[in-house]
């Protein structure tokens, strides 16, 4: 492993069962195969998404 590589944080998180059925949702309809890899993504998007809206003051 090269020591520029982005190390893993692990981190346990509750979600709602509203919220995990959306995510098997887009895990599905994108043949996602772990569930970890399309809350990554999910997590990803919606960061880009935040960085996008102009700023609250």
């Amino acid at each position: 492993m090269s020591e520029s590589a982005d190390p893993v944080v692990r981190k346990t998180v509750s979600l709602p069962t509203s919220v995990w059925r959306q995510i098997e949702d887009y895990q599905f309809e994108n043949r996602i195969k772990r569930d970890a890899e399309a809350i990554r993504r999910l997590i990803e998007l919606g960061l880009k998404a935040a960085k996008d809206q102009p700023k609250q003051s």
